[in-house]
Protein backbone atom coordinates (compact mmCIF):
# COMPACT_ATOMS: atom_id res chain seq x y z
CA UNK A 1 0.00 0.00 0.00
CA UNK A 2 0.97 3.23 -1.10
CA UNK A 3 1.57 6.26 1.22
CA UNK A 4 -0.79 9.31 0.40
CA UNK A 5 0.43 12.46 -1.80
CA UNK A 6 0.20 15.58 0.65
CA UNK A 7 -0.84 18.14 -1.38
CA UNK A 8 -0.39 21.86 0.54
CA UNK A 9 -3.55 23.48 1.16
CA UNK A 10 -4.77 25.68 -1.08
CA UNK A 11 -5.51 29.50 -0.21
CA UNK A 12 -8.51 30.88 -1.33
CA UNK A 13 -8.40 34.82 -2.54
CA UNK A 14 -10.43 35.96 0.48
CA UNK A 15 -7.35 33.96 2.71
CA UNK A 16 -4.55 35.68 0.80
CA UNK A 17 -6.01 39.30 1.56
CA UNK A 18 -6.42 37.68 5.19
CA UNK A 19 -3.00 36.92 5.76
CA UNK A 20 -1.56 39.74 3.15
CA UNK A 21 -3.12 42.33 5.80
CA UNK A 22 -1.48 40.82 8.95
CA UNK A 23 1.21 43.06 8.50
CA UNK A 24 -0.02 45.80 8.01
CA UNK A 25 -2.50 45.46 11.25
CA UNK A 26 0.97 44.56 13.09
CA UNK A 27 3.07 47.52 12.13
CA UNK A 28 0.30 50.04 11.77
CA UNK A 29 2.14 53.09 12.34
CA UNK A 30 4.78 51.95 9.41
CA UNK A 31 1.78 51.09 6.92
CA UNK A 32 0.38 54.73 7.61
CA UNK A 33 3.94 56.85 6.70
CA UNK A 34 4.22 54.10 3.54
CA UNK A 35 0.73 54.55 1.88
CA UNK A 36 0.91 58.37 2.68
CA UNK A 37 3.96 58.53 0.55
CA UNK A 38 1.89 56.89 -2.36
CA UNK A 39 -1.36 58.84 -1.34
CA UNK A 40 0.70 62.17 -1.64
CA UNK A 41 1.47 61.42 -4.96
CA UNK A 42 -1.80 60.25 -5.93
CA UNK A 43 -3.54 63.47 -4.41
CA UNK A 44 -1.31 65.79 -6.28
CA UNK A 45 -2.13 64.01 -9.50
CA UNK A 46 -5.83 64.13 -9.06
CA UNK A 47 -5.69 67.36 -7.80
CA UNK A 48 -3.96 68.37 -10.64
CA UNK A 49 -5.74 67.31 -12.93
CA UNK A 50 -9.52 68.21 -11.37
CA UNK A 51 -8.33 71.71 -11.09
CA UNK A 52 -7.28 72.36 -14.26
CA UNK A 53 -10.24 70.85 -15.66
CA UNK A 54 -12.48 72.95 -13.65
CA UNK A 55 -10.59 75.70 -15.10
CA UNK A 56 -10.91 74.27 -18.50
CA UNK A 57 -14.98 74.03 -17.94
CA UNK A 58 -15.29 77.44 -16.29
CA UNK A 59 -13.40 78.89 -19.55
CA UNK A 60 -15.76 76.84 -21.95
CA UNK A 61 -18.81 77.70 -20.24
CA UNK A 62 -17.76 81.16 -20.40
CA UNK A 63 -16.76 81.53 -24.22
CA UNK A 64 -20.03 79.18 -24.77
CA UNK A 65 -22.02 82.12 -22.71
CA UNK A 66 -20.42 85.26 -24.61
CA UNK A 67 -20.08 83.23 -27.96
CA UNK A 68 -17.06 82.80 -29.93
CA UNK A 69 -18.09 84.79 -33.39
CA UNK A 70 -16.63 88.04 -32.34
CA UNK A 71 -13.75 89.74 -34.25
CA UNK A 72 -11.81 92.59 -33.36
CA UNK A 73 -10.14 95.02 -36.45
CA UNK A 74 -7.36 97.61 -35.17
CA UNK A 75 -4.42 99.29 -36.82
CA UNK A 76 -1.10 97.39 -37.21
CA UNK A 77 2.19 99.12 -38.46
CA UNK A 78 3.40 100.87 -41.33
CA UNK A 79 6.36 99.65 -43.68
CA UNK A 80 8.17 102.50 -41.92
CA UNK A 81 7.26 100.68 -38.44
CA UNK A 82 4.59 103.89 -37.50
CA UNK A 83 1.36 103.28 -35.95
CA UNK A 84 -1.67 102.81 -38.90
CA UNK A 85 -4.72 104.34 -39.05
CA UNK A 86 -8.00 102.86 -40.06
CA UNK A 87 -10.22 104.78 -42.57
CA UNK A 88 -13.12 106.65 -41.07
CA UNK A 89 -15.46 104.88 -43.46
CA UNK A 90 -14.19 101.50 -42.01
CA UNK A 91 -16.90 100.28 -39.74
CA UNK A 92 -19.34 101.03 -42.86
CA UNK A 93 -17.25 99.04 -44.93
CA UNK A 94 -17.47 96.16 -42.79
CA UNK A 95 -20.94 96.03 -42.15
CA UNK A 96 -21.67 95.80 -45.64
CA UNK A 97 -19.69 92.16 -45.25
CA UNK A 98 -22.67 89.63 -45.93
CA UNK A 99 -22.50 87.16 -42.99
CA UNK A 100 -21.53 89.74 -40.64
CA UNK A 101 -24.72 90.43 -38.09
CA UNK A 102 -23.29 93.10 -35.97
CA UNK A 103 -20.57 95.91 -36.39
CA UNK A 104 -19.60 98.79 -33.60
CA UNK A 105 -16.55 100.60 -32.16
CA UNK A 106 -14.32 102.26 -30.54
CA UNK A 107 -11.84 105.05 -31.18
CA UNK A 108 -9.21 105.90 -28.56
CA UNK A 109 -8.67 109.51 -27.24
CA UNK A 110 -4.95 109.82 -26.88
CA UNK A 111 -4.87 113.40 -25.35
CA UNK A 112 -7.89 112.97 -23.12
CA UNK A 113 -6.69 111.29 -19.57
CA UNK A 114 -9.20 110.43 -17.00
CA UNK A 115 -9.68 111.41 -13.51
CA UNK A 116 -11.24 111.64 -10.36
CA UNK A 117 -10.16 115.37 -9.91
CA UNK A 118 -8.27 118.28 -11.03
CA UNK A 119 -5.75 117.50 -8.43
CA UNK A 120 -4.19 114.40 -9.44
CA UNK A 121 -0.65 114.78 -10.87
CA UNK A 122 -1.07 114.60 -14.61
CA UNK A 123 1.46 111.29 -14.43
CA UNK A 124 -0.81 109.58 -11.92
CA UNK A 125 -3.04 108.26 -14.98
CA UNK A 126 -3.61 104.90 -13.07
CA UNK A 127 -3.80 103.10 -16.31
CA UNK A 128 -6.73 104.45 -17.57
CA UNK A 129 -7.82 105.74 -21.21
CA UNK A 130 -10.64 107.44 -22.45
CA UNK A 131 -12.57 106.52 -25.80
CA UNK A 132 -15.09 107.08 -27.96
CA UNK A 133 -17.91 104.63 -28.49
CA UNK A 134 -20.62 104.07 -30.44
CA UNK A 135 -24.28 103.05 -29.22
CA UNK A 136 -24.57 100.03 -30.00
CA UNK A 137 -21.15 98.91 -28.49
CA UNK A 138 -22.72 96.89 -25.91
CA UNK A 139 -24.77 94.38 -28.52
CA UNK A 140 -21.49 93.66 -30.33
CA UNK A 141 -18.85 93.27 -27.52
CA UNK A 142 -22.18 91.51 -25.00
CA UNK A 143 -21.02 93.53 -21.96
CA UNK A 144 -23.65 93.89 -19.07
CA UNK A 145 -24.18 97.21 -17.34
CA UNK A 146 -23.35 96.66 -13.49
CA UNK A 147 -25.46 99.91 -12.75
CA UNK A 148 -26.82 102.91 -14.29
CA UNK A 149 -27.69 103.38 -17.97
CA UNK A 150 -25.87 103.24 -21.23
CA UNK A 151 -25.22 105.86 -24.15
CA UNK A 152 -28.48 106.63 -26.35
CA UNK A 153 -28.84 108.77 -29.45
CA UNK A 154 -29.17 111.52 -26.54
CA UNK A 155 -26.74 111.08 -23.81
CA UNK A 156 -24.22 110.37 -26.89
CA UNK A 157 -23.69 114.24 -27.54
CA UNK A 158 -23.65 115.36 -24.07
CA UNK A 159 -20.74 115.17 -21.73
CA UNK A 160 -21.78 112.06 -20.04
CA UNK A 161 -19.74 108.55 -19.49
CA UNK A 162 -19.80 105.25 -18.81
CA UNK A 163 -16.96 103.66 -16.97
CA UNK A 164 -15.38 99.79 -17.10
CA UNK A 165 -15.21 97.97 -14.12
CA UNK A 166 -11.71 98.45 -13.48
CA UNK A 167 -11.67 102.42 -14.23
CA UNK A 168 -14.45 102.78 -11.55
CA UNK A 169 -12.66 100.58 -8.98
CA UNK A 170 -9.60 102.86 -9.63
CA UNK A 171 -11.31 106.31 -9.44
CA UNK A 172 -13.76 105.16 -6.49
CA UNK A 173 -16.76 104.79 -7.88
CA UNK A 174 -19.11 102.51 -6.59
CA UNK A 175 -21.87 103.24 -8.38
CA UNK A 176 -23.21 105.67 -10.85
CA UNK A 177 -24.98 108.36 -9.66
CA UNK A 178 -26.12 111.68 -11.34
CA UNK A 179 -23.82 113.99 -9.25
CA UNK A 180 -20.78 111.91 -9.66
CA UNK A 181 -18.00 113.38 -12.19
CA UNK A 182 -14.94 112.64 -13.15
CA UNK A 183 -12.46 114.79 -15.90
CA UNK A 184 -11.85 113.72 -19.29
CA UNK A 185 -9.62 115.35 -21.20
CA UNK A 186 -9.35 118.61 -18.83
CA UNK A 187 -13.92 118.40 -19.07
CA UNK A 188 -16.07 117.07 -16.45
CA UNK A 189 -18.07 114.63 -17.58
CA UNK A 190 -21.10 112.59 -15.26
CA UNK A 191 -21.23 108.95 -14.73
CA UNK A 192 -24.08 107.65 -15.99
CA UNK A 193 -23.81 103.65 -15.97
CA UNK A 194 -20.44 101.12 -14.91
CA UNK A 195 -19.88 98.08 -16.98
CA UNK A 196 -19.67 94.88 -16.07
CA UNK A 197 -15.84 92.63 -16.40
CA UNK A 198 -16.43 92.11 -20.20
CA UNK A 199 -13.78 89.16 -21.03
CA UNK A 200 -13.94 89.24 -24.70
CA UNK A 201 -12.37 92.91 -24.68
CA UNK A 202 -10.65 93.68 -21.85
CA UNK A 203 -9.49 97.18 -23.17
CA UNK A 204 -13.05 98.19 -22.36
CA UNK A 205 -12.38 97.58 -18.40
CA UNK A 206 -10.13 100.16 -17.87
CA UNK A 207 -11.95 102.81 -20.01
CA UNK A 208 -13.69 106.16 -19.84
CA UNK A 209 -16.43 105.82 -22.79
CA UNK A 210 -18.34 108.72 -23.76
CA UNK A 211 -20.66 109.13 -27.08
CA UNK A 212 -18.72 109.55 -30.15
CA UNK A 213 -20.69 113.38 -30.68
CA UNK A 214 -19.48 114.20 -27.76
CA UNK A 215 -15.91 113.15 -28.37
CA UNK A 216 -15.86 114.93 -31.75
CA UNK A 217 -17.16 117.96 -30.20
CA UNK A 218 -15.81 118.24 -26.83
CA UNK A 219 -12.43 116.61 -27.14
CA UNK A 220 -10.90 116.41 -30.70
CA UNK A 221 -11.66 113.75 -31.83
CA UNK A 222 -10.57 112.95 -35.42
CA UNK A 223 -13.40 109.89 -35.88
CA UNK A 224 -10.83 107.52 -36.97
CA UNK A 225 -12.20 103.93 -35.14
CA UNK A 226 -9.01 102.00 -33.52
CA UNK A 227 -10.96 98.59 -32.83
CA UNK A 228 -14.20 97.50 -34.49
CA UNK A 229 -15.80 94.82 -32.98
CA UNK A 230 -17.98 92.14 -35.32
CA UNK A 231 -20.70 89.87 -34.47
CA UNK A 232 -20.66 87.01 -37.43
CA UNK A 233 -22.89 83.72 -38.03
CA UNK A 234 -21.34 80.82 -36.49
CA UNK A 235 -20.25 79.32 -39.82
CA UNK A 236 -18.93 82.09 -41.14
CA UNK A 237 -16.38 83.16 -38.60
CA UNK A 238 -13.26 81.64 -40.69
CA UNK A 239 -14.28 83.51 -43.95
CA UNK A 240 -15.16 86.41 -42.36
CA UNK A 241 -12.19 86.77 -40.74
CA UNK A 242 -10.05 86.05 -43.87
CA UNK A 243 -11.77 89.32 -45.52
CA UNK A 244 -12.18 91.88 -42.55
CA UNK A 245 -8.33 93.30 -43.03
CA UNK A 246 -8.95 93.88 -47.24
CA UNK A 247 -12.80 95.05 -46.22
CA UNK A 248 -11.29 97.50 -43.14
CA UNK A 249 -8.73 99.16 -45.00
CA UNK A 250 -8.73 98.49 -48.91
CA UNK A 251 -5.74 100.82 -49.95
CA UNK A 252 -3.44 99.30 -47.04
CA UNK A 253 -4.87 95.67 -46.09
CA UNK A 254 -1.25 95.05 -44.47
CA UNK A 255 -1.49 97.58 -41.84
CA UNK A 256 -4.33 95.74 -40.46
CA UNK A 257 -4.51 93.42 -37.34
CA UNK A 258 -7.71 91.06 -37.50
CA UNK A 259 -7.73 88.91 -34.33
CA UNK A 260 -10.44 86.98 -31.98
CA UNK A 261 -10.81 87.28 -28.76
CA UNK A 262 -11.53 83.98 -28.05
CA UNK A 263 -7.85 82.81 -29.45
CA UNK A 264 -6.69 84.94 -26.88
CA UNK A 265 -8.56 82.67 -24.17
CA UNK A 266 -7.03 79.62 -25.96
CA UNK A 267 -4.07 80.51 -25.56
CA UNK A 268 -4.63 81.03 -21.74
CA UNK A 269 -6.03 77.51 -22.28
CA UNK A 270 -3.06 75.79 -23.81
CA UNK A 271 -0.42 77.57 -21.11
CA UNK A 272 -2.65 76.14 -18.26
CA UNK A 273 -2.10 72.98 -19.72
CA UNK A 274 1.02 73.15 -20.42
CA UNK A 275 1.55 74.24 -16.58
CA UNK A 276 -0.91 70.87 -16.01
CA UNK A 277 2.20 69.02 -17.49
CA UNK A 278 4.62 70.59 -15.71
CA UNK A 279 2.16 69.71 -12.03
CA UNK A 280 1.68 65.91 -13.43
CA UNK A 281 5.34 65.30 -13.45
CA UNK A 282 6.27 66.61 -9.84
CA UNK A 283 2.75 64.24 -9.23
CA UNK A 284 4.68 61.45 -10.60
CA UNK A 285 8.31 61.94 -8.87
CA UNK A 286 6.07 62.01 -5.64
CA UNK A 287 3.97 59.05 -6.84
CA UNK A 288 7.66 56.98 -7.48
CA UNK A 289 9.10 58.25 -4.21
CA UNK A 290 5.80 56.54 -2.36
CA UNK A 291 6.78 53.84 -4.90
CA UNK A 292 10.16 53.70 -2.87
CA UNK A 293 8.88 53.61 0.28
CA UNK A 294 6.84 50.76 0.03
CA UNK A 295 10.00 48.72 -1.88
CA UNK A 296 11.83 49.90 1.61
CA UNK A 297 8.74 49.25 4.09
CA UNK A 298 8.41 45.69 2.71
CA UNK A 299 12.27 44.70 2.79
CA UNK A 300 12.82 45.38 6.17
CA UNK A 301 9.28 43.76 6.82
CA UNK A 302 10.86 40.61 5.23
CA UNK A 303 13.81 40.90 7.40
CA UNK A 304 11.87 41.64 10.69
CA UNK A 305 9.43 38.52 10.21
CA UNK A 306 11.88 35.60 9.35
CA UNK A 307 10.74 33.52 11.81
CA UNK A 308 7.34 33.92 10.73
CA UNK A 309 8.74 32.71 7.33
CA UNK A 310 10.29 29.79 8.62
CA UNK A 311 7.45 29.01 10.78
CA UNK A 312 4.78 29.10 8.12
CA UNK A 313 7.49 27.12 5.26
CA UNK A 314 7.76 24.51 8.12
CA UNK A 315 3.96 23.71 8.41
CA UNK A 316 3.78 23.21 4.88
CA UNK A 317 3.35 26.33 3.40
CA UNK A 318 4.85 26.72 -0.37
CA UNK A 319 7.33 29.43 -2.02
CA UNK A 320 4.20 30.27 -3.70
CA UNK A 321 1.95 31.35 -1.35
CA UNK A 322 5.20 32.81 0.64
CA UNK A 323 5.64 34.72 -2.12
CA UNK A 324 1.73 35.27 -3.11
CA UNK A 325 1.64 36.59 0.89
CA UNK A 326 3.77 39.36 0.70
CA UNK A 327 2.72 40.59 -2.70
CA UNK A 328 -0.80 40.89 -2.21
CA UNK A 329 0.78 42.80 1.44
CA UNK A 330 2.35 45.65 -0.63
CA UNK A 331 -0.71 46.02 -3.25
CA UNK A 332 -2.61 46.09 0.04
CA UNK A 333 -0.51 49.02 1.25
CA UNK A 334 -0.41 50.52 -2.32
CA UNK A 335 -4.17 50.37 -2.72
CA UNK A 336 -4.87 52.28 0.65
CA UNK A 337 -2.23 55.03 -0.42
CA UNK A 338 -3.63 55.29 -3.63
CA UNK A 339 -8.01 54.84 -2.33
CA UNK A 340 -6.38 58.04 0.32
CA UNK A 341 -4.77 59.74 -2.32
CA UNK A 342 -7.91 59.78 -4.70
CA UNK A 343 -10.24 61.03 -1.74
CA UNK A 344 -7.46 63.87 -1.11
CA UNK A 345 -7.44 65.29 -4.24
CA UNK A 346 -11.03 65.21 -4.87
CA UNK A 347 -11.63 67.00 -1.79
CA UNK A 348 -8.91 69.07 -2.88
CA UNK A 349 -10.27 70.14 -6.20
CA UNK A 350 -14.05 70.61 -4.83
CA UNK A 351 -12.58 73.07 -2.35
CA UNK A 352 -10.61 75.14 -4.60
CA UNK A 353 -13.51 75.00 -7.52
CA UNK A 354 -16.12 75.80 -4.92
CA UNK A 355 -13.71 78.83 -3.77
CA UNK A 356 -13.36 79.77 -7.31
CA UNK A 357 -16.91 79.42 -8.46
CA UNK A 358 -15.85 77.19 -11.02
CA UNK A 359 -18.05 73.78 -11.71
CA UNK A 360 -16.51 70.44 -10.21
CA UNK A 361 -15.10 68.82 -12.96
CA UNK A 362 -13.55 65.49 -11.37
CA UNK A 363 -12.90 63.11 -14.20
CA UNK A 364 -13.15 59.87 -13.65
CA UNK A 365 -9.75 58.39 -15.78
CA UNK A 366 -7.95 60.61 -13.30
CA UNK A 367 -9.23 58.54 -10.34
CA UNK A 368 -9.11 55.39 -12.00
CA UNK A 369 -6.12 55.89 -13.26
CA UNK A 370 -4.22 57.02 -10.22
CA UNK A 371 -5.55 53.96 -8.19
CA UNK A 372 -4.64 51.81 -10.97
CA UNK A 373 -1.04 53.45 -11.07
CA UNK A 374 -0.88 52.02 -7.36
CA UNK A 375 -1.29 48.92 -7.51
CA UNK A 376 1.22 48.86 -10.95
CA UNK A 377 3.65 50.50 -7.93
CA UNK A 378 2.87 48.43 -5.54
CA UNK A 379 3.36 45.24 -7.73
CA UNK A 380 6.41 46.70 -9.09
CA UNK A 381 7.60 47.65 -5.28
CA UNK A 382 6.66 44.58 -3.65
CA UNK A 383 7.65 41.81 -6.14
CA UNK A 384 11.68 41.55 -4.95
CA UNK A 385 10.59 41.79 -1.14
CA UNK A 386 8.18 38.96 -2.14
CA UNK A 387 10.57 36.85 -4.19
CA UNK A 388 12.88 36.82 -1.72
CA UNK A 389 11.06 35.90 1.32
CA UNK A 390 9.57 32.99 -0.42
CA UNK A 391 13.55 31.63 -1.23
CA UNK A 392 14.46 31.26 2.46
CA UNK A 393 14.66 27.65 3.77
CA UNK A 394 12.31 26.62 6.79
CA UNK A 395 15.95 26.11 8.45
CA UNK A 396 17.86 28.64 7.30
CA UNK A 397 14.46 31.25 8.07
CA UNK A 398 14.37 29.55 11.93
CA UNK A 399 18.24 29.32 12.42
CA UNK A 400 18.25 32.89 12.62
CA UNK A 401 15.43 34.05 15.12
Amino acid sequence: MTAPVLRPARMWPGDVVRVGAVGLRTRPMRAFLSALGIAIGIAAMVAVVGISSSSRADLDRTLASLGTNLLTVSPGSTLTGEQAQLPTESEAMVSRIAPVREVSSIGLLDEAKVYRTGKVPDTETKGLAAYAARTDLRTATGVELTSGVWLNEATGGFPATVLGATAAERLGIGHAAPDVQVLVGGRWFTVIGILDRAPLAPELDTAALVGWPAAQAQLGFDGHPTTIYTRSQDASVADVQGVLGATANPEAPNEVEVSRPSDALAARKAAGEAFTGLLLGLGAVALLVGGVGVANTMVISVLERRSEIGLRRSLGATRGQIRTQFLCESLLLSALGGAGGALIGAIVTAGYAVYQGWPIVIPAWAVAGGVAATLVIGAVAGLYPAIRASRLSPTEALATT
